[in-house]
């Protein structure tokens, strides 16, 4: 099996992935979902409108509808993700997070390995410079997602996945920029305002 990852500026690009995921028949077990939460874009109380995409319809209906837990995805990636749920990650704060990704995180944070989002992707088979640079991206505000899939449906899959993701190489490049080298998990997490910035910086509010 290979791993493909993509990192997005916004959950709105990540879920147009996860539309064309589904319509490629891809089972929900083998995608994995990490979405910064830092300023409660996505909270578990339903009463209040959330259009993060500003396109005028709540997000939840276009991304989430209720059942177990928080939610699950619909539209063209209805059941493709069984539910999304929050957890806190270190370095990165509140994320949304759903599928073996997110278990495995978990798996790592409760057997007190440090980092636990990077032990998540480097046990999945992500390389760890690349780990680093994706976990940094959450903690800007990004979205992560990870698919394993056949060795010979790797193209097809990454092909999928392309259209709207992050070019990592140029991420870094900036990010190296300003100073940063590596993700460490025992910084401080992003405030609301401060993941609103790295937002807006890169056109994605």
């Amino acid at each position: 099996m290979a791993i493909v990852t993509h990192l997005y500026d916004s959950y709105a690009e990540a879920q147009r992935a996860l539309d064309r995921l589904a319509s490629a028949g891809i089972p929900e077990s083998d995608v994995s979902l990490v979405a910064n939460n830092a300023d409660g874009w996505y909270r578990s109380d339903r009463d209040d409108r959330i259009d993060r995409d500003r396109d005028g319809t709540d997000d939840r209906a276009e991304g989430a509808t209720a059942g177990a837990g928080i939610g699950a995805t619909v539209g063209g990636a209805a059941g493709l993700l069984a539910g999304l749920g929050m957890m806190a990650i270190p370095g990165i704060g509140p994320v949304v997070a759903a599928g073996w990704l997110a278990s495995t995180a978990l798996g790592v944070a409760a057997g007190g390995t440090a980092g636990s989002i990077i032990g998540a992707l480097t046990q999945s088979g992500v390389p760890e410079d690349d780990a680093h640079l994706y976990a940094e991206g959450v903690r800007r505000g990004g979205t992560l997602l990870t698919v394993r899939v056949p060795d010979s449906d790797r193209s097809r899959i990454e092909s999928l996945l392309s259209t709207s993701a992050v070019d990592v190489r140029a991420r870094a490049n900036d990010y190296r920029a300003a100073g940063w080298s590596r993700f460490d998990e025992t910084s401080p997490h992003l405030t609301a305002d401060e993941v609103r910035r790295e937002r807006s910086r890169y056109g994605s509010l």
